[in-house]
């Protein structure tokens, strides 16, 4: 009698195949999640540096910035003032979907603008550079004055 050979998969190798894509998986989540967040910092930063430089020929044109009602607004509240003419769209939202925050001092001749990071948790301040995705990118005055810098932690 002549023994059929099965086709197919045995356990084991079925079991050697999960546990190489589990380990491969363990090594690229992690560093795709990074730089995920590593894009959204650096599309926030081109949005600041984008907004700031329209604020900037905006105060050339009329020698102030566009003044905002509260202390700490949004960026929207300068969009009657920047768009269409210095630029088409003004940014409402960073690389994590949170609402830039903007403000102008009261005589018009200095702003800030910032992002309040991955967590929304990131505060307005000078910090220099960070290595936090959780900590705020702020721009002011044509300048960061806290923003992302080598590698990046959690």
């Amino acid at each position: 009698m002549q023994m059929r050979r099965q086709k197919g998969f045995t356990l084991v190798e079925l079991l050697l195949v999960v546990a190489i894509m589990g380990i491969i998986s363990a090594i690229v989540i992690p560093n795709m999640v990074s730089a995920i967040n590593h894009a959204r910092q650096k599309r926030s930063m081109a949005d600041l540096h984008l907004l700031g430089a329209a604020l900037e020929a905006y105060f050339v044109d009329y020698n102030y910035f566009p003044r905002v009602a509260i202390a700490s607004a949004s960026t929207t509240d300068w969009a009657a003032y920047l768009t269409p003419m210095y630029m088409r769209r003004v940014p409402e939202f960073d690389g994590w979907l949170r609402q830039y925050l903007a403000k102008t001092s009261t005589t018009g001749q200095a702003y800030t603008i910032w992002s309040k990071g991955r967590a929304g948790t990131g505060v307005e301040g000078s910090g220099g550079p960070q290595t936090s995705f959780d900590a705020a990118i702020v721009f002011a005055n044509g300048q960061f004055v806290q923003w992302p810098e080598g590698l990046q932690t959690n």
